[in-house]
């Protein structure tokens, strides 16, 4: 049996279980915006909410990544599906905000469309010790991939619940609430699918958490933070409530529009492995990056739909692509024994930095319905490429 076999099949239930739990991630980011303010909801009371689900995946993030090696990667990944399942229970039965901003902290409910969550360095750590350092980025690309593709599903079949209300004549929050039992059905799919892990999750043992590489770390973690506030602007439950109030983009318009942009991320990175070997991981990153992050600031900026549907496709298609090559510049920047502890503490970072600018843009829509968020984020998302660019991280 070749390596690459070997790879292939060692990593397919993470690849699989990401891509279940993509689905559910893409169908509730573009549902929740919406679900929000059929509630009653304000702008700001809608950002408050996203901010609180990303703080909570900040905790959680850090909390799987320092556990990882005590317990074992796969107790882990199972008891982060029992956390999803209690998530959709807890939206499809409460509708009051407060109690909605508890279980959208201790949840794990992904309002970015991406992986911000406690899944994530676990899965990362796993999939970097299953495979080769030179077919690091290849494997990260079919990893995103599958999600991307899944989410952009997900975020597809989210114009169903209002369709259904419709075609009933049923309350269409009630409808939208039960349908977050989505989570549910998901959570038992992917915890079924991370049980072919058993034998291959060994990870490498623990030392100190972070030794050899902790410099190189937290500069990355700040770089990230950086990154990721520019994107708390623009998460797409908020690229929903934008589109609908500047421009009245009906449910089903912005599903497509969502599902499409998803498409456009899956297939974009991989070409992601191709560009890491020909300009490196850093270059790969920024070169990609710096005009998905202009396409982001004229989205907001032009005054009709279909031109900001437009730049938004645009974005899709080039945005991701710097993700594949990014977690394999943490993972080969690292110790073997750093990487759960190295992908939790430049996750985390990018959580709380997201987390702190939702609310921020839902006040900026209450206010006005000019694109401020998407200028203001690509803007940041700019400053970040340029920081990258000039640091010496890419030794190939």
């Amino acid at each position: 049996m070749t390596a690459q076999t070997t790879g292939e099949s060692a990593t397919r239930p993470l690849i699989v279980a990401r891509a279940i739990r993509a689905f559910a991630d893409g169908f509730a980011s573009v549902l929740l915006a919406r679900y929000l303010q059929h509630l009653g909801f304000s702008g700001f009371q809608i950002g408050a909410i996203i901010t609180a689900t990303l703080l909570g995946s900040a905790a959680l993030t850090l909390w799987a990544g320092l556990r990882l090696n005590r317990w074992g990667a796969q107790r882990v990944l199972f008891a982060s599906c029992a956390l999803m399942a209690l998530t959709g229970t807890g939206f499809a039965t409460i509708t009051r905000f407060a109690p909605l901003m508890v279980v959208g902290f201790i949840g794990t409910l992904n309002p970015s469309g991406g992986d911000v969550s406690l899944f994530l360095p676990t899965e990362q750590a796993v999939l970097a010790d299953l495979t080769e350092t030179s077919r690091r980025p290849r494997y990260f690309a079919f990893y995103n991939v599958a999600a991307s593709l899944a989410a952009a599903a997900g975020a597809l079949a989210s114009a169903l619940p209002a369709r259904i209300a419709s075609a009933y004549d049923w309350d269409i929050a009630t409808v939208e609430r039960l349908s977050f039992l989505v989570y549910v059905v998901t959570a038992v799919a992917a915890g079924l699918a991370y049980r072919g892990l058993r034998g291959h999750a060994a990870v490498a043992a623990p030392r100190r958490g972070l030794h050899r590489s902790r410099a190189i770390v937290m500069r990355l973690s700040v770089l990230f933070a950086l990154d990721s506030a520019g994107g708390g602007f623009a998460v797409q439950s908020l690229l929903v409530l934008y589109l609908d109030l500047r421009f009245g983009l009906s449910p089903a318009a912005t599903g497509a529009t969502l599902a499409a942009s998803g498409v456009l991320t899956a297939f974009s990175q991989l070409f992601a492995a191709r560009l890491a070997v020909r300009w490196g991981l850093v270059r790969t990153m920024v070169f990609t990056h710096l005009p998905a992050n202009m396409f982001l600031i004229l989205a907001g900026i032009v005054p009709s739909a279909p031109l900001a549907v437009t730049f938004l496709l645009m974005r899709a298609l080039l945005s991701q692509l710097d993700v594949p090559a990014r977690q394999a510049l943490v993972m080969r920047l690292v110790d073997p024994d750093e990487r759960a502890a190295a992908a939790s503490v430049t996750n985390v970072p990018r959580s709380l930095a997201s987390a702190a600018t939702p609310a921020i843009a839902g006040l900026l829509l209450d206010r006005t319905s000019f694109g401020w968020p998407l200028v203001i984020g690509g803007s940041l998302k700019i400053i970040y490429d340029l920081l990258l660019l000039a640091a010496p991280l890419d030794r190939d």
